[in-house]
């Protein structure tokens, strides 16, 4: 019988591994408490937050140490190839640098943008019209947008100095008015329910770090009680101090449509019709979290390119 011979198998030829990490996009809109990260992959959205980072309270260290903690963040820090970061605080080359140096080593193959937070207002704002975009949150600033650039005409002061009608401002309004025993009865026995007390007190707001933090999150506190008139009062006050100041300073501002961006604009959004209102100012859009709207904004930057 002749001799039968086993055909050699062919070996196949590994194919190489499909890159499936093209495309990744994170785009974050960051206020001083809270950031809220969106990571964009081959179409689909994936959305992760972290604490704010604001260049006048965190360093590099901090930023580090926060996204380290971040798993979503963590699993796809090496597949991330455009980083836009927008903050509060970020307006000016050597602060953004600040946030930038944080960013960096921890996406380490991504072309990183770092942008004030008032650039990312008017951007999620925009309709096609030129408005004026007013960031009512922790903190508060204002910018005029055309469609092609951004203009501001007063600054914003942070929570020493300025932040009208944000819950920096009135933060501290109820935190002096509760030390004075001016506080409504409701209000200040859920202060005393915290466990706040002048030292206390004293301690977070000229101790401890992040004192813009805590000022602003005894916004609760206001919120649940607004229809005091005590709070309406407050309230009313702060939003006549934002116009004044952060609109008022446009000379557009009896033309075009004024936006808002932040928890504070949306939470007390009833309010801020009514003092906006009698100032014959038109609101367009409130937006508590622009961050989708800013997604679509670089979304169609790419598509143009």
């Amino acid at each position: 019988q002749a001799p039968t011979f086993k055909k050699k198998k062919k070996k196949k030829k590994k194919s190489k591994p499909q890159n499936t990490n093209t495309n990744m996009l994170i785009v974050v809109e960051s206020g001083s408490t809270k950031a809220d990260w969106m990571i964009l992959h081959n179409g689909s959205e994936t959305i992760s937050n972290t604490k704010g980072f604001n260049p006048y309270f965190h360093s590099k260290s901090d930023i580090l140490e926060a996204l380290k903690a971040n798993d979503v963040l963590d699993a796809v820090k090496d597949d991330v190839q455009q980083l836009h970061f927008y903050g509060a605080g970020c307006s000016s080359p050597e602060l953004n640098a600040i946030i930038e140096s944080g960013l960096s080593p921890f996406f380490r193959n991504a072309i990183i943008t770092v942008d004030h937070d008032l650039n990312a207002s008017a951007f999620a704002c925009y309709n096609g019209e030129p408005e004026i975009a007013c960031i009512l949150g922790t903190g508060s600033n204002s910018c005029f947008y055309d469609g092609e650039s951004v203009r501001e005409e007063v600054p914003a002061l942070g929570h020493l100095l300025g932040d009208e009608g944000s819950g920096n401002y009135f933060g501290k309004r109820m935190l002096a008015d509760y030390l004075y025993k001016r506080f409504p009865r409701p209000m200040h026995d859920t202060f005393e329910d915290m466990g706040l007390t002048k030292a206390s007190i004293v301690e977070r707001v000229y101790q401890k770090p992040d004192a813009n933090v805590f000022i602003a999150s005894l916004m609760p506190v206001l919120i649940d009680n607004k229809d005091l008139p005590y709070s309406q009062k407050l309230i009313r006050k702060g939003f006549q101090e934002f116009i004044d100041v952060h609109v008022k300073c446009f000379e557009e501002y009896k033309t075009c449509e004024v936006n808002f961006v932040g928890s504070i604009s949306d939470l007390l959004q009833e309010e801020l019709h009514a003092v906006c209102k009698d100032n014959g100012i038109r609101i367009g859009r409130i937006v508590r979290r622009p961050l989708q709207n800013l997604v679509n904004y670089h979304v169609k930057l790419l598509e143009k390119a």
